[in-house]
């Protein structure tokens, strides 16, 4: 009785909020209006004689060989074919500027010296920062000196674990690399350093698909060594039916790193639903440089391994891409980069299609070939766990045990007739499901592994995996588009419309609402709006997880406690 009234007291402002991703990472209590959000990295001094390490901000790239760029240049002119053969909402046919006009354009195009650009569109860094300790947290790592011998880790990779086999690849490598940088940013951003957090609760923002095996790191993590006084995990597709306000809702979260789609009905994410495709922001970032590149890109030594080019291009995305087809012709525009070295760099390019032809690629997934072969994921049936001897195998063999006792006493039915009993048949479908494809890792199996699902794709295929009629009536009323990595203007209204031409007869009757700025909300943020509003409701109460409580029961209290099925 006495831990309820603790529980019940707690105020906004004691519960703080986390929601990692692979390049970002927001944080803030659940009473600030906005969350704290930086760089979701670290960077460590290397050890004398150790190996290096840094991870980059955007995905890596694989080695052009002579069939992919065959492949990306087919599927390049078959989008761009697509996009010609568009009509302008007045009915009108779309034009383009040829090619060889905008290269030969930016061929001539010279950047100039400024003190004061005339573009919003500046990024860099005017002088490095000389760190005096031996780590560098957050967005400072976008000013660290690259000559000096630091290793960088993104703790987060593609929407997980950022495990690897090189140094600072292991699951405690990466959990260490979490409570510094989380720690950190409590202490500096939020004013709570580590004594003080027994005072309050957290809430941690996790995927849909979910690796069960690091859930219960990460429970012990924030009870345990950033020593919070309660907390509960809340799926990121959940939090963000909450913050856009929906009961119901197919949600497609477009990140850096990862697109994941689910089905989510008054709180709950229907397990069958949910798939995750390794894709996302960053490698349209890629693609949108290299269309730049085949028109002649001005700034010839941009380098997406650099972390001040990789930033620019995520900028120069964010600011000129859409897929407003009544934008026709080549627009001049232009950027600035500052160097330590050389000032401010101004230049002028001239763009035409490529800046509808790169968002595109999330319905052209082809052309996601140049970041390395991706697979589509989805959730594995619980393979079971040792600390938890009464799992849901164990009710289900137990039930299963008693049903062919109960038979055998009962007339001496023969035991095959097991196979007839209500749910079994349910239960074969899943295990043969889940035993058919190859395993990624705890808690994931691929489906699709040979091809990867468009968005348009993926959100059919989850809507269908709905278990009745209705509920794929109302999903496909209602299409949650939330994430940093389809920002694009126009692109809602293009999702419709290829979805409206795809949905079975029985559903066309309804309209799709793609819904992308609920409440006037940047999509970055309704996820962690939704679990801030979650966490203060007076049914929250029953969700928190204690450090004593974590210590005595373990990861059994998960399935008692976690608001989704563990």
């Amino acid at each position: 009785m006495e831990e309820t009234t603790i529980v019940q007291s707690i105020a906004p402002q004691n519960i703080v909020v986390i929601h990692p991703g692979s390049l970002n990472v927001r944080i803030g209590r659940a009473s600030d209006l906005n969350p704290v959000s930086e760089l979701h990295a670290i960077a460590r001094r290397k050890k004398v004689g150790g190996q290096i390490h840094r991870d980059d901000i955007l995905p890596a790239v694989i080695p052009k060989t002579r069939e992919l760029t065959d492949l990306l240049e087919d599927v390049r002119l078959q989008v761009s074919h697509a996009v010609q053969s568009c009509l302008q909402s007045d009915g009108r046919r779309r034009y383009a500027t040829p090619p060889q006009q905008i290269a030969a354009f930016n061929r001539r195009s010279e950047p100039t010296t400024v003190e004061v650009p005339n573009t919003t569109n500046i990024v860099g860094v005017s002088k490095w920062i000389k760190p005096e300790s031996d780590i560098v947290i957050g967005n400072d790592i976008s000013s660290l000196d690259p000559t000096l011998d630091f290793n960088i880790h993104f703790p987060y990779r593609r929407g997980d674990f950022n495990v690897h086999s090189g140094p600072g690849g292991s699951v405690s490598a990466v959990l260490a690399d979490l409570e510094a940088i989380w720690g950190h940013l409590l202490s500096s951003k939020l004013g709570l350093p580590k004594p003080q957090r027994k005072q309050c609760r957290a809430v941690l923002v996790i995927p849909d698909v979910y690796n069960r095996q690091y859930l219960k790191e990460l429970m012990t993590l924030l009870l345990s060594d950033l020593g919070f006084g309660g907390c509960f995990l809340l799926q990121d597709h959940v939090a963000a039916t909450f913050g856009a306000g929906l009961g119901v809702a197919c949600v497609v979260d477009v990140g850096d790193q990862k697109t994941s789609v689910s089905c989510v009905e008054d709180g709950i994410s229907h397990r069958n639903t949910r798939i995750r495709m390794e894709y996302g922001g960053g490698d349209i970032t890629h693609i949108f440089h290299w269309l730049l590149c085949k028109c002649a890109f001005p700034y010839k030594t941009c380098d997406t391994r650099n972390n001040t080019d990789a930033m620019l291009l995520h900028r120069l995305k964010e600011d000129f891409c859409h897929v407003n087809l009544d934008v026709c012709g080549s627009h001049e525009k232009s950027f600035a980069i500052q160097k330590v070295q050389t000032g401010i760099q101004q230049y002028t390019l001239m763009l035409g299609d490529e800046c509808i032809v790169a968002p595109l690629s999330l319905f052209y997934p082809e052309l996601f070939s140049m970041t390395g072969a991706k697979t589509s994921i989805t959730q594995k049936r619980y393979s079971g766990d040792s600390e938890d001897p009464f799992d849901d195998h164990f009710i289900r063999e137990t039930g299963r045990k008693g049903a062919k006792e109960n038979l055998d006493t009962t007339g001496g039915a023969d035991i095959s007739a097991v196979g007839e009993l209500p749910g079994a048949e349910d239960d074969i479908v899943v295990d043969n499901l889940d035993g058919g494809t190859g395993t990624t890792g705890v808690g994931e199996f691929e489906i699709s592994p040979g091809k990867l699902l468009g968005l348009d794709q993926a959100v059919l295929q989850s809507i269908d995996r709905c278990p009745s009629e209705d509920m794929k009536r109302k999903m496909y009323n209602c299409v949650l588009v939330v994430g940093g990595g389809m920002k694009f203007n126009g692109i809602a209204t293009y999702l419709q419309n290829r979805l409206h031409l795809q949905v079975p007869f029985a559903y066309r009757s309804d309209q799709t609402d793609i819904v992308m700025t609920p409440k006037d909300t940047d999509p970055q943020l309704t996820a962690w709006k939704g679990a801030s509003i979650l966490s203060c409701l007076e049914s929250s109460h029953e969700l928190w997880i204690t450090p004593d409580e974590w210590k005595r029961i373990g990861v059994k209290i998960l399935r008692e406690r976690a608001p989704f099925m563990w």
